[in-house]
């Protein structure tokens, strides 16, 4: 019997081994996003599909959190809604220690090396770090790619037990970025004296995700370490994976570290280090009122990536965990101009979780005292209007059905009209109206014309579009129609519109190329 018992786990070890191979997944990320083909949702496993039974955005004692199997559970939903990658955030231990919020922010690790185990179903008969790679594994069988968040500074927690990794001040006591008062800033050394002991961890970090199944990094306040750092960093996971996306969190904005102890590797360097891409400065959009800043934006990162030898890319970071919620900012129109920019613009679409829905991220709960808290900190901190990052909250969705729509749509248009989108020209069009961008993107025989009006507040802005080479035999086919009342008129080679405030409008021509 025992014999029979041991050729049976064999053979389900091999049929298991089967399986996996059978599955064929490739990771192509990198593929992906070099071709702006990548459309990327935000989350925070510990909200994502946690079950708030009683309806008070919390989840109490007893209500399911968000663990890595029920996370599953969600899976369909967006690959409907047409998200081809996944940036979780981190998915570490959090400090509890001179910690924001009931639950610590996912941005202060107190371990690199382990999982957090809210983040496991304590259900399961897995271990968490199966479970974890069951989540990816599904991810990947419905074709969604799946990025892991690299946090850029440790935790209270972790400065006690290993004090050599963090810089010290003048006082010889770690030191708090800016205002990220729940973390401690990482001591990397410098290009010619690395901190080794702090290197070697961030190698096991890659070791750990990449053994689980994950087929990039999402390196959070990437400016913080040094260009060699990075450069060793990565070449050591391409050697192991060289499919293996490097996203960083930078911006051709920042313009100084957070603290004058903090090393700063500015985006270009970040770049050269071997980052396939960053995030740009498209969340600027808030503060833009004409079109040209747009367009300005787009050129500039078209110049940018021609100084590397290989391929770079950007993500359309409009909407982050650091902004506020765009209907907060300008109403559910920039929510929907912003869905449409992510489809149009050569970037890769980026979300929040929450936002295909028009959630606003406003709790009514947030920095009142809490019945049960998991850190030193008794009180629910939140950052109104913004992505929650620091307690057991419900998932965050609205009632925006008209946002849904559009989302779903252009999602899909992105990945119909691929062709054009990630391989076509861009082309800024002469607007007569500054507050007014138009654009096109032009492969082959087909053109697709962006136009959009960054005036919210005003009424309607008349402006003359000039698409060279049109004529009067080319037809407008709508795919974005306004959302509100526009007139439209055209004659040869120029459109004439009335287009209302915030007003998106994208249009494919046929039989038309544009260069």
């Amino acid at each position: 019997m025992l014999k029979k018992f041991y050729i049976t786990l064999i053979l389900l070890s091999v049929i298991g081994q089967t399986a996996i191979a059978d599955n064929n997944y490739i990771n192509d990320l990198r593929e992906l996003f070099l071709n702006n083909k990548a459309i990327i949702m935000a989350v925070n496993l510990r909200t994502f599909n946690a079950k708030d039974t009683n309806k008070n955005g919390i989840i109490d004692e007893g209500e399911e959190k968000g663990t890595f199997l029920n996370a599953i559970e969600r899976l369909d939903e967006l690959k409907e809604e047409g998200i081809n990658t996944l940036h979780v955030m981190p998915i570490n231990p959090t400090g509890r220690f001179k910690a924001l919020g009931t639950a610590g922010s996912v941005y202060s690790p107190s371990s690199l090396t382990e999982l957090n185990p809210y983040l496991a179903d304590p259900k399961s008969g897995m271990n968490i770090k199966n479970q974890a790679r069951k989540f990816i594994e599904e991810c990947h069988k419905r074709g969604i790619r799946v990025i892991v968040d690299l946090p850029s500074c440790g935790a209270y927690d972790m400065y006690l037990e290993q004090s050599d990794l963090f810089k010290k001040g003048k006082n010889q006591m770690p030191i708090v970025p800016t205002d990220w008062t729940d973390v401690r800033l990482f001591d990397t050394g410098t290009d010619g004296n690395l901190n080794q002991a702090l290197y070697d961890l961030h190698v096991q970090y890659v070791d750990m995700v990449m053994d689980l199944g994950f087929d990039g990094i999402r390196a959070d306040v990437a400016t913080l370490k040094p260009y060699t750092f990075w450069k060793n960093l990565i070449s050591y996971a391409l050697s192991k994976d060289p499919n293996f996306l490097f996203l960083a969190e930078a911006s051709d904005s920042w313009r100084e570290p957070p603290s004058e102890y903090a090393v700063f590797t500015p985006y270009d360097k970040l770049l050269e280090a071997g980052f396939d891409g960053y995030y740009g400065s498209y969340f600027n959009i808030k503060d833009w009122d004409k079109g040209s800043q747009l367009i300005n934006h787009v050129n500039f990162n078209k110049k940018l990536f021609e100084k590397y030898d290989f391929p770079k890319s950007v993500i359309g970071s409009f909407t982050t965990h650091d902004e506020l919620s765009p209907i907060l900012i300008n109403g559910p129109k920039l929510s929907e101009m912003i869905i449409w920019l992510n489809t149009t613009l050569p970037v890769n679409s980026y979300y929040v979780d929450g936002f295909q829905t028009g959630a606003q991220y406003v709790y009514f709960w947030g920095n009142k005292k809490a019945d049960k808290t998991y850190t030193d900190d008794d009180y629910y901190f939140v950052h109104r209007g913004k992505f929650d990052l620091f307690n057991f909250s419900a998932r965050p969705q609205g009632q925006n059905q008209d946002i849904n729509n559009n989302f779903i749509i252009a999602n899909k248009y992105k990945k119909t009209f691929s062709q054009i989108l990630s391989k076509g020209s861009f082309v800024p069009l002469s607007a007569s109206n500054e507050s007014i961008f138009a654009y096109a993107r032009s492969y082959g025989d087909k053109t697709i014309v962006t136009i959009g009006n960054l005036d919210f507040k005003n009424a309607k802005q008349k402006v003359k579009i000039t698409i060279p080479k049109m004529n009067n035999n080319h037809k407008l086919m709508v795919i974005k129609g306004s959302s509100g009342h526009c007139t439209l008129t055209r004659k040869k080679d120029k459109l004439t519109l009335e287009i209302p405030p915030g007003d998106i409008q994208v249009y494919l021509i046929n039989d038309l190329s544009i260069q």
